[in-house]
């Protein structure tokens, strides 16, 4: 069975992300692209075709699942349009804007009878892949802190819709995004969100600094991010009561991708042996302390199980419930630093 996928958007993610991995997925075929940019996509893929417009490409019969990488403000609209035209559809993160949005789009999915998904690719990330399966041993015990940062080193702010003051715009809707799902996928949703937000950048207009915590019974998840961290400290720090784990270092995957090392090549998705994370642990009385290395990455995953998901009816890589709550947190957060206290989750 050949999966045909038409691909909304060939900027920085449609470019980087989702064309090179659906190039790699047995049973699924790039067949169109919407793009303003039509030898941008036939100098890297001359088999595809180029529509101008959205319209065309969910007109086009052959198109099996509509993959939705245009800018945030248009995830919604072009997802519903997708879904009403009968398509598969997958959304680059974040889902929506509001999770009113989401939910529109899950019960118009469901009557459809198509299926609908989200792009939290950093599911797979190697680090978190990692994480995933240490706390899956319970060799750090009952957690009882788990802090994720995306801290980057970006003084200058950039002419670029992400950047804008236009809704869904600013870093806690893009790094954000990634952090809650992360911490969502491994504790579920918490019992309380405090965030204090910010535009720490000279002539910022949108958030590019935050920090969150949530509140869980015996257990807080911190996740922050900012544009000046001229050193980035750990990615992750996660304490329990019988040990701890460090980790320092970003995935792999998406500067392999940039400099167009493809899926399966030789050390994709490996970390470096001097990132590999530490960990103190004691055992029986014994302390243990040493150095955890790292899973590789595998972005790739998540279209290998959408096309199992077309093909034989298992679950889509990531629910669109799922995809919805990190967009119910990030709108908490802001609630929270509106009102400037801590907001119960309902």
């Amino acid at each position: 069975m050949t999966i045909h996928v038409g691909l909304i958007g060939y900027g920085y993610s449609g470019a980087t992300f989702h064309a090179p991995l659906i190039n790699k997925v047995k049973g699924l075929h790039l067949k169109a692209v919407t793009s303003s940019s039509a030898s941008k996509v036939t100098k890297d893929y001359p088999h595809v075709e180029v529509v101008s417009d959205v319209n065309s490409m969910l007109s086009h019969t052959e198109i099996d699942v509509v993959i939705i990488t245009s800018p945030n403000t248009t995830h919604y609209e072009y997802a519903k349009q997708a879904i009403a035209a009968g398509k598969h559809v997958v959304v680059e993160k974040p889902f929506t804007i509001t999770s009113i949005e989401a939910d529109e789009l899950i019960s118009l999915a469901q009557k459809k009878g198509v299926l609908l998904t989200v792009f939290q690719n950093r599911r797979w990330d190697n680090d978190f892949l990692t994480i995933r399966e240490l706390l899956s041993t319970k060799m750090l015990g009952e957690i009882s802190t788990y802090e994720a940062h995306f801290d980057r080193f970006r003084p200058k702010v950039r002419d670029r819709w992400r950047e804008q003051d236009i809704p869904g715009s600013g870093t806690l809707y893009d790094l954000g995004s990634h952090l809650i799902d992360q911490s969502l996928t491994l504790f579920g949703m918490p019992n309380t969100v405090w965030a204090d937000l910010r535009a720490e950048r000279e002539g910022a207009e949108a958030v590019d600094y935050f920090h969150m915590v949530l509140g869980y019974k015996n257990m807080k998840v911190i996740l922050h991010s900012g544009c000046l961290a001229r050193e980035a400290g750990p990615k992750f720090i996660v304490h329990g009561e019988r040990g701890s784990f460090i980790k320092y270092g970003l995935d792999s995957q998406e500067e392999q991708l940039k400099t167009g090392i493809q899926p399966g090549a030789e050390g994709w998705g490996e970390d470096s042996v001097a990132d590999y994370g530490h960990l103190t642990a004691d055992i029986g009385g014994i302390t243990i302390r040493g150095v955890i290395e790292t899973l590789p990455g595998r972005y790739i995953t998540f279209y290998e199980s959408l096309a199992q998901a077309i093909e034989l009816g298992t679950p889509v890589p990531v629910m669109a419930e799922e995809a919805r709550d990190t967009i119910r947190i990030i709108e908490y957060g802001i609630k929270s630093h509106q009102e400037q206290r801590r907001i119960d989750v309902l």
